[in-house]
């Protein structure tokens, strides 16, 4: 119901039909793009190396690029941003040939799509707290990480069906119609906000922000910079079940693809039933929540390995998903509580971290698979509980309270457009 109230504005009803649209179209071209230049060079280090491009840039900007991504901190900017998305995704059929060239020039359209998708992220997170009240905040956050819960089952579910009328590539232009819609929709919200909001661009919703240095606000809230370094551990440890899954399920189960349709089905019902939770519990105690989500991930991943029961391996992957937003959500709720200028810069560093520590496992973690598939499971479980219990009690115990966070003591300098 909270999620039917905040619909009815309209504003967060037209982002939110966009990026659902815009995040089902990611959904399949990140399929597409992995199938496309395996078919075409049938290697997997290849595919290794996509990733790798496409997270690149995050990494980059997230790390020297602070007033790179601040510029484009306004809805209208954004605007231009994906319009900019859209024409390199659908330039890229037209682009392709299954030889060399064809592939480097794929490669450098993976390039800019990361790029751009560097500078768009952290600022549409940024911005999303601005079209609501303080105190919901929190059932925004949820709202827009469902759309996230959904495109990861209809984007697999849909992609056959699709492909029954459009090649691998042509799918490439199909996200680029959804970046156009994004698009418009950016550009419409950037309108309605200049018309209906007075003062300085900085002090209506969607206006431009000055940036921020990270390690200031990390120091003045420790446990923030706690929680992002542990979703970097933890992001690092998810290859595992990334790569690992398909090897456990062979190696212990002799299964094949259907059983892993099945658990990763799991993951995705799980993730939706456990949406609505996050996104409605009270925002106190954050920081034990956050962690004791991760130690049931961490659990719940290690159990994997050591199970022999096939349906308890998929009733432990419907865990994984239901505390999943529990983590996400939180996380993101409580950065989305800082002014714009710290809400933005956090962002952008856990968008930082948490492409870096995927990165870095998608490259390190396949080789413990290779080793020892159960194995690969109970270390990675392990590892994400043990930090997410360290975390805990160096919070509790160690770290001094966060001092008061500006955005809730002070004016936000933010108006929310009457409907």
């Amino acid at each position: 119901m909270s999620y039917l109230r905040l619909l009815r504005q309209r504003s967060v009803l037209v982002l939110w039909l966009a990026q659902s649209l815009s995040v089902l179209g990611d959904r399949l071209y990140a399929l597409s793009v992995m199938w496309v230049v395996y078919a075409a060079t049938g290697s997997a280090s290849l595919m290794g190396l996509v990733a790798v491009v496409e997270s690149l840039p995050y990494v980059v900007l997230g790390t020297a690029g602070r007033h790179a991504v601040a510029r484009f901190s306004t809805f209208g900017r954004l605007a231009w941003v994906d319009a900019a998305r859209a024409l390199v995704a659908v330039t890229l059929p037209f682009l392709w040939s299954p030889d060399a060239p064809g592939v480097a020039l794929l490669l450098v359209g993976v390039l800019l799509l990361g790029t751009l998708g560097a500078l768009f992220d952290p600022n549409l997170g940024a911005l999303v707290p601005d079209l609501v009240e303080p105190a919901r905040v929190q059932q925004v956050t949820g709202l827009f990480d469902l759309t996230g819960r959904i495109a990861r089952i209809a984007g697999p579910a849909s992609i056959g069906l699709l492909l029954l009328v459009v090649s691998e590539v042509q799918l490439f232009a199909l996200n680029g119609v959804t970046f156009a819609v994004s698009a418009v929709a950016l550009g419409w919200l950037a309108r309605r906000y200049a018309m209906t909001a007075g003062g300085e661009e900085a002090d209506r919703p969607g206006g431009a922000r000055p940036s921020a240095r990270a390690w200031p606000t990390i120091r003045a809230h420790p446990r923030v910079g706690l929680a992002i370094g542990l979703h970097g551990v933890a992001l690092f440890c998810s290859a595992v079940t990334a790569v690992g899954m398909p090897a456990l399920l062979a190696d212990r189960y002799g299964a094949g693809a259907a059983v892993y349709g099945l658990v990763t089905a799991a993951v995705g019902v799980g993730a939706l039933l456990g949406n609505p939770l996050a996104s409605n519990r009270r925002s106190s105690g954050w920081m034990g929540i956050y962690c004791a989500a991760w130690v049931v991930q961490g659990v719940a991943t290690g159990c994997m390995g050591l199970v022999r029961s096939l349906p308890v391996l998929v009733l432990l992957a419907g865990v994984t998903g239901l505390v999943t937003p529990a983590t996400s959500v939180t996380l993101r709720a409580r950065l989305g509580a800082f002014a714009p200028a710290e809400r933005l810069r956090l962002m952008s560093v856990d968008q930082t971290l948490i492409r870096a520590g995927g990165t870095a496992g998608m490259l390190l973690l396949p080789f413990l698979v290779d080793a020892s598939p159960r194995g690969a499971f109970v270390v990675g479980g392990v590892i994400v509980a043990g930090s997410a219990l360290g975390a805990l009690l160096v919070a509790s115990q160690v770290l001094r309270p966060d001092s008061a966070l500006p955005a809730q003591t002070a004016a936000r300098g933010r108006t929310v457009v009457a409907e």
